[in-house]
């Protein structure tokens, strides 16, 4: 008022004034105070006014929408404009209710995105709403809670408040009995004063220090803090509109006090409330004297006078919306030279009406005030500390939240930032399984399977890792995968090749043993030209395993099967052979000239070329079909890339196997014929139970090979390649180096003789 009367471009040579009526939560109150304005005296009598000079030309009252629905219908019948400064309510917005009705406040449709937005910055998806008991309420429950789906939070549960009683029945506060133990630590509050004032009542009685309230505005609450509201309501938070700074508006607040508005009945109260005194010139002599720094600025208790409340915001630009309607009806008045006295010109409340729907202008805060509809598309909000306020809190609709974390102060109960949660949070590494018939808050947490990860909180699914990566021991990261393979230079190669090696000087040795000792009678019995032959195959067979460790390329790969199998034949077909000489042998002693001219004609030795040329089509079908190749295998092992030889044809690579073991079960089988003939320089027994160690081996190694995969695979066959060749060389050569070097009495002609004719005896 005062701004608008020193305004010389705002409503010249014409005094703004202004009437106070109080109005409390009572609509017998609410009547009387109308009444009493209607009428102008203390005598209340119905469409009658005493008064005659100062009409209203405009009402600005309401801080509640059951207050303005009381006094609405009365102050229809004259078309009174009035306009609201508390909350907004859909339901004021009727116009066909309500024509003569204009709200300061901006619609709250965009309260609920904006709450949703404080409640995921901090996690907190797990929340209880209390809700006024009114169409209000229960259309703010329906917008938040389709808000609150669309944004995976979940409602822990909601209760609709009583209104404001002197006395509550005890089911109308069950439900604070629960607040305390709740798994919900976040508490949404949304409703109009009276329900608001049903809380702050009940607080009292009801601590919840360990909750964190969410308010969708203090309003009168700001007026009311007390030391138990900072207990209950210490470290929430509250929403309201933005308002901007109106300057001038603090200096006026720290100077002001009832000797400059002696007429002002309730400012003197207030002061008289906040500092027990009144300033000098006062009259009422029986009340102290305020000192001179006596102002409002210092205002005892928790109360910031200087911090501008929603309500003042709105009564400020509602001031000025009625003033600048009646410029542009008066400069429209004179304009078109209307008669009436330009010192008191004749404006009746109903010619505003057409003014104010349009009226639209910038106060001097900077934003722009209107009645449009268009306003309500953009809401901007102020987030207050109940502490700390403001606490810098602002959120756009249709921007971000932006918010200064270190000016915060959280309820006494907690150290750090709350969490309000139905369930532990899953940590990176962890994927979410809902529980069966409870909310999408409640979740199990069970780790990401072996080759998967997820790299956030509260995963829906884990994320499988590409085929050139692999997960770390966390499962939270995808690591490189390194190329690797069984090398000469890591443990598991390097002993394998020793014993390759060592084999292969062992089986020189023995090979130069017999060549040395050729002319022997231990060398000569078992036809030395297939002991060499047998030597020399072993000794590559040792050698061909060492094709198996070291970095694979095309040309091992292929090597690799086919040298096995070929070698391999080799040897098991010259055992064969050498068993079937023995048998000959033997046979040979008896009347008949055909075992005689097979055993001379060297039949015998024939087979190891047709057994060789057998296996070498074999391979030459399997390399000209489907040949073996270099293949990376990416998930044998948790880290590396293993670099194998893919075998290519399984079919073949079986064929091949099963080929050996064909012959082997052979060998096995005629020297397990001739084990009863006569020992004497016999090494049927040796082939027999040589031939029994390759089988053993040969049926071991099926199994385990196929269980295994990667480096370990490549090992095995490693591995059963020198115990193939191992078990050959010590079952049938070890008894004859023993006697050549040791026994070697027994490795002569004489020997030999007198050992027969001790047999023979």
């Amino acid at each position: 008022i005062q701004e608008i009367n020193k305004d010389p471009q705002l409503l010249p040579n014409l005094t703004l004034g202004f009437q106070l009526y109080n109005s409390v939560t009572s609509g017998h109150f609410t009547l009387r105070s109308t009444l009493h304005w209607l009428t102008g005296k203390h005598h209340l009598i119905p469409n009658y006014t005493c008064q005659t000079q100062g009409k209203t030309v405009a009402i600005i009252a309401g801080t509640t929408s059951a207050f303005l629905a009381e006094i609405g219908t009365m102050l229809e019948l004259y078309k009174t404009p009035q306009i609201t400064y508390g909350p907004f309510d859909p339901m004021l917005s009727e116009r066909d209710k309500f024509p003569s009705l204009y709200q300061m406040a901006t619609s709250d449709s965009s309260l609920a995105c904006g709450m949703l937005s404080l409640l995921l910055h901090f996690g907190w998806i797990w929340v209880a709403i209390f809700v006024s008991n009114d169409m209000k309420g229960e259309q703010f429950l329906q917008d938040i809670e389709a808000e609150m789906v669309k944004k995976g939070v979940c409602l822990a549960y909601s209760v609709k408040l009583p209104d404001a009683k002197s006395r509550y029945e005890e089911s109308e506060i069950s439900f604070l009995e629960g607040i305390r133990i709740a798994s919900a630590n976040v508490h949404i509050l949304y409703g109009d004063v009276r329900s608001l004032y049903t809380m702050e009542f009940l607080s009292k009685c009801y601590l919840t220090l360990g909750k964190v309230w969410i308010m969708a505005a203090k309003w009168e609450i700001v007026v009311k803090e007390t030391d138990h509201m900072l207990h209950s309501f210490h470290g929430g938070f509250s929403f309201s509109h933005h308002k901007g700074v109106i300057p001038g508006l603090n200096h006026f607040v720290k100077t002001v006090d009832p000797s400059h508005y002696p007429e002002d009945f309730f400012l003197s109260q207030l002061w008289l409330h906040a500092f027990h005194c009144l300033p000098p010139g006062s009259l009422c002599g029986t009340i102290g004297v305020c000192p001179p720094n006596a102002s409002f600025e210092f205002f005892p208790g928790h109360i910031d006078m200087l911090t501008i409340s929603d309500f003042s915001y709105f009564i400020y630009n509602a001031v000025y919306a009625v003033a600048h309607a009646l410029h542009k009806m008066l400069s429209e008045q004179i304009e078109k030279g209307s008669p009436g006295d330009a010192a008191q010109p004749r404006i009746l409340p109903w010619q505003l009406h057409p003014l104010l729907r349009k009226i639209q202008f910038t106060n001097s805060a900077g934003e722009d005030v209107s009645f449009h509809e268009m306003r309500h598309r953009m809401a901007h909000y102020d987030i207050h500390n109940i502490v700390n306020f403001p606490a810098g809190f602002r959120f756009a609709h249709g921007q971000e939240l932006v918010l200064n974390e270190d000016m915060i102060e959280w309820p006494v109960a907690f150290k750090e930032t709350p969490q309000s949660l139905c369930s532990q949070r899953c940590g990176p590494g962890f994927r979410k399984i809902p529980q069966e018939g409870k909310h999408v808050c409640c979740y199990t947490c069970v780790v990401c399977p072996e080759r998967d990860i997820s790299n956030h909180t509260d995963a829906e699914q884990c994320i499988p890792c590409a085929d050139d990566e692999y997960p770390n021991m966390e499962r939270n990261h995808c690591l490189p995968k390194l190329v690797t393979f069984l090398a000469f230079e890591e443990s598991l190669g390097m002993a394998l090749a020793c014993v390759a090696l060592c084999f292969s000087v062992l089986t020189a040795a023995v090979l130069w043993v017999f060549v040395k000792h050729r002319d022997t009678p231990i060398v000569k019995a078992n036809n030395r030209t297939l002991s060499y032959i047998l030597l020399i195959t072993l000794l590559l067979c040792f050698l061909c395993s060492l094709l198996f460790i070291g970095r694979p390329n095309t040309a091992t790969c292929l090597l690799q099967q086919i040298a096995f199998g070929l070698v391999f034949t080799v040897a098991v077909s010259t055992v064969l052979a050498k068993t079937i000489t023995v048998m000959l042998a033997f046979k040979a002693l008896k009347p008949g000239r055909t075992m005689r001219r097979l055993l001379v004609s060297g039949a015998s030795n024939s087979l190891i070329p047709i057994c060789f040329l057998i296996q070498l089509a074999l391979c030459g079908i399997w390399l000209g079909t489907y040949p073996p190749f270099i293949e990376l295998d990416a998930h044998s092992e948790h880290g590396p890339i293993i670099l194998v030889c893919n075998k290519g044809s399984v079919t073949a690579f079986y064929c091949v196997l099963g080929y050996l073991g064909s012959l082997a079960l052979v060998s096995f089988t005629v020297a397990f014929l001739a084990r009863n003939l006569p020992e004497t320089f016999n090494e049927a027994k040796f082939l027999t139970f040589s031939m029994l160690v390759f089988c053993s081996v040969w049926v071991t190694f099926l199994p385990v090979y196929h269980s295994t995969k990667g480096k370990v695979m490549v090992a095995v066959e490693v591995f059963s390649i020198l115990a193939f060749s191992a078990g050959l060389l010590g079952c049938i050569f070890a008894p004859k180096c023993y006697i050549i070097l040791i026994k070697s009495d027994k490795n002569s002609l004489k020997a030999l003789k007198n050992q027969h004719s001790y047999a023979g005896s």
